[in-house]
């Protein structure tokens, strides 16, 4: 019982965490007019936000190790509401990139404790499921912000209800706190910190780990420049009107939301890493398919790149204790989402400068090219750990 009604927590807290990732780009052309600013300055907020997720998720472990992760979730959602409240009393530039930077803070921090806690004490349904309801909140925020401005409502309306979302769940939190420990008392977990500090550079030589870090650094760019990109592609290429290129990628965001659903009650009879090549090679389907001179079938194009992509973020975190222990997962995973953040924040901006050097055709190509580098590294770091699984387990025998 206690363990259900934690798990529903954290599916709450998930659906706090994808609730402001939205907002900014749906308030944004409010936003820019409204602070008397450039348009492209938004990436400007956007990578402040992605560099103190970076900070925060590379430190995570250490900090999640000594407070445990209730507290850490509480003081984590905390900060987020407070930046949310910020920004909506917030009319200069200059002062929304500083709440920019604790909006990151909070965001990397509790990513990563939630991820490891879910990957350690639960089932792998529940891992893709976890990021479905992330991908819930993602959807509701620019529906939120969308409400306000249509009704000729202020952006800092939409900041500052779902700032006010997040208060409650703070309040939930707080109550909540005492069902953690309850927790992994009843299910009598062996504890995940380490008896000793252990360096990242110790950690770096455990075989595979590098590999891994790679692989979530080209599933993010994947994912990112798709979702940054696709629409202009569509019209710059395929000559998609600007609306319909709009709805269009949006069936990408939508066929991450329903694959990762559909991935929970997959992955009851697949292994994770059965999931996470399934999802590779429909991406691959997904890509395949933009080169085909059809453009009625371009609109499912980006649904399939999104039903690939589903099921891969999920599967490497549920993977991360079984491949490298729970004695070090909360470390790790705190590694892998910095390095998933990386990507977030650098690769969308290298494609835009590549694309306007060469051309929009680059698009399926670049895609592509990276896709074959995350199935070759993912194989790789599979070899690797299972090779030193067998080494361990001869030792055992021995």
């Amino acid at each position: 019982m206690i363990s259900t009604l934690l798990l529903l927590i954290i599916y709450l807290s998930f659906i706090s965490l994808g609730l402001p990732d939205g907002l900014l780009g749906s308030a944004w052309p409010a936003m820019y007019k409204n602070l008397s600013v450039p348009m492209h300055y938004a990436g400007i907020i956007s990578m402040i936000t992605a560099g103190g997720a970076v900070i925060s998720a590379l430190f995570s472990g250490k900090i999640i190790n000594r407070f445990g992760t209730g507290i850490i979730t509480f003081i984590s959602v905390f900060i987020t509401a407070i930046t949310l409240i910020g920004f909506s009393l917030s009319h200069d530039f200059v002062v929304l990139c500083f709440w920019a930077i604790s909006l990151g803070l909070g965001a990397g921090t509790v990513d990563s404790a939630l991820n490891n806690y879910v990957a350690v004490h639960y089932k792998a349904k529940h891992m893709n499921w976890l990021h479905c309801f992330w991908g819930v909140g993602a959807s509701i925020g620019p529906l939120i912000m969308s409400a306000h401005l249509v009704n000729g409502g202020m952006w800092t309306q939409g900041y500052r209800t779902v700032g006010i979302i997040q208060c409650c769940l703070v309040i939930v939190l707080l109550i909540s706190l005492p069902l953690w420990s309850k927790n992994a008392a009843q299910k009598q977990q062996v504890s995940t910190k380490t008896d000793k500090p252990v360096t990242y550079r110790t950690l770096l030589g455990i075989p595979g780990l590098k590999h891994m870090l790679i692989v979530f650094f080209c599933y993010c760019t994947i994912e990112a420049v798709t979702g940054l990109w696709g629409s202009s592609y569509l019209v710059a290429k395929r000559n998609v009107s600007p609306e319909n290129a709009a709805r269009w990628i949006a069936l990408f965001f939508i066929g991450i939301t329903a694959g990762r659903f559909i991935s929970g009650f997959l992955s009851m009879k697949f292994t994770n890493r059965q999931m996470v090549r399934l999802g590779q090679w429909i991406i691959a389907c997904g890509i395949l398919a933009l080169f085909l001179p059809m453009d009625s079938f371009l609109m499912l194009t980006f649904f399939i790149i999104g039903l690939g992509c589903a099921p891969i973020f999920p599967s490497l975190i549920h993977e991360t204790p079984e491949n490298f222990s729970s004695r070090y997962s909360q470390i790790i995973v705190g590694m892998q989402m910095s390095s998933a953040y990386i990507g977030i924040t650098i690769m969308p901006l290298f494609f835009g400068r590549l694309a306007g050097y060469l051309d929009f055709s680059i698009f399926p190509l670049f895609l592509g090219f990276v896709l074959i580098i995350m199935i070759v590294i993912t194989e790789m770091g599979n070899r690797s750990i299972d090779v030193q699984k067998k080494i361990l387990s001869d030792k055992t025998i021995k």
